[in-house]
């Protein structure tokens, strides 16, 4: 076999040596299948995480095989400023090429559910995004400081505390903060359309004193059939000029805001203590519910001007004051009588 002939038939052996080897890159990169065990398995992408970093994590986490060849595919196919943020759940078998379509595209993003209930303040609210959606409990807070978010005329707020309505939400991972709050005072201007909003000018409220009214309600009772009546007892004590004396104002000044209420208590000086300052106080003190936003603005009309607990989680409500000592005896010997029976 001549020189030439060799040269020629070496050089073509090494051209399908480098096309077998690039077939297999090609394979190993994009389609070859990644199993792992258990079959399923979760990785949190941080914002700003980017292909290097991501590629580390998946080999971490037993995802992938090699963080080079992840790297690699995701570098020859354009996606390294593609990458979204949040929590992906992987299924083995999954390719490098799929895994990559579903870290940009978000096909396998873990939604939180996240219920904010009835009565929540906007710290607990902070609290619970931090805890079921990774999300930055300060940069909330500071977005919940920010009334430009409310995009609602002559509002009076100090801050969104009262406009964040209770609901159960679906959020990716790490969201951004001020996006959630947006989030949220969408969901309440959908519920506060044009024909509550007139309601509350008809009998002479602003938005924030309607909220205000219907955080107290939520703060005072949990059974739907009361919210009316409590709201009427309120707008009967103001009409009247009289203190309020809301317990759950009593409440949001204390460091924990359960433990039950003792006469020292009433003495703090703030403006949110409505057993010393008439009228009501500055802002709303949770955010309320639907139910009781409506029981602010249709409150039932009657002359009660005090209740107390009747013991069955239910309350007692009364026009004069000696009819609430009498109801208050009641409570108090229910109370005795369940204690000593243990219930």
């Amino acid at each position: 076999m001549s020189a030439k002939r060799r040269r020629g038939l070496s050089g073509l052996l090494i051209t399908v040596l480098v096309g077998c080897a690039l077939l297999w890159l090609a394979y190993s990169a994009f389609w070859q299948r990644n199993l792992f065990a258990p079959s399923q398995k979760t990785v949190i992408v941080g914002r700003g995480e980017g292909l290097a970093q991501v590629s580390q994590q998946l080999a971490d986490a037993g995802i992938i095989r090699s963080s080079f060849l992840f790297r690699f595919a995701g570098r020859v196919l354009g996606y390294s400023g593609r990458i979204r943020s949040g929590r992906f759940s992987f299924s083995s078998g999954m390719s490098n090429l799929e895994l990559l379509d579903n870290l940009s595209e978000g096909k396998s993003l873990i939604q939180p559910s996240v219920t904010l209930y009835e009565g929540i303040r906007a710290v607990q609210i902070a609290h619970i995004l931090r805890e079921q959606a990774g999300v930055d409990s300060a940069k909330f807070m500071k977005a919940v400081g920010d009334t430009s978010l409310l995009e609602i005329p002559n509002h009076e707020a100090l801050s969104l505390e009262g406009f964040l309505l209770p609901d159960t939400y679906e959020f990716t991972w790490q969201s951004d903060e001020r996006m959630i709050a947006k989030r949220l005072l969408v969901q309440f201007r959908s519920f506060f359309v044009d024909s509550l909003q007139r309601r509350a000018r008809a009998i002479g409220y602003s938005l924030r004193e309607i909220l205000t009214i219907a955080s107290i309600v939520e703060g005072e009772t949990r059974l739907d059939a009361e919210r009316p009546i409590v709201a009427g007892l309120y707008y009967n004590r103001l009409r009247k000029r009289m203190r309020l004396e809301a317990d759950p104002t009593i409440r949001y000044l204390l460091p924990n805001g359960t433990h039950r209420i003792h006469f020292s208590d009433l003495d703090i000086d703030s403006p949110y203590n409505t057993y010393r300052n008439y009228g009501l106080p500055p802002t709303p003190i949770n955010n309320p519910g639907r139910s009781s936003i409506l029981a602010a603005l249709y409150p039932a009309r009657h002359s009660y001007l005090y209740f107390v607990a009747d013991g069955k989680g239910g309350h007692r409500f009364s026009n004069t004051f000696d009819e609430h000592k009498q109801n208050v005896r009641l409570y108090r010997r229910s109370r005795a009588a369940s204690q000593r029976t243990g219930g």
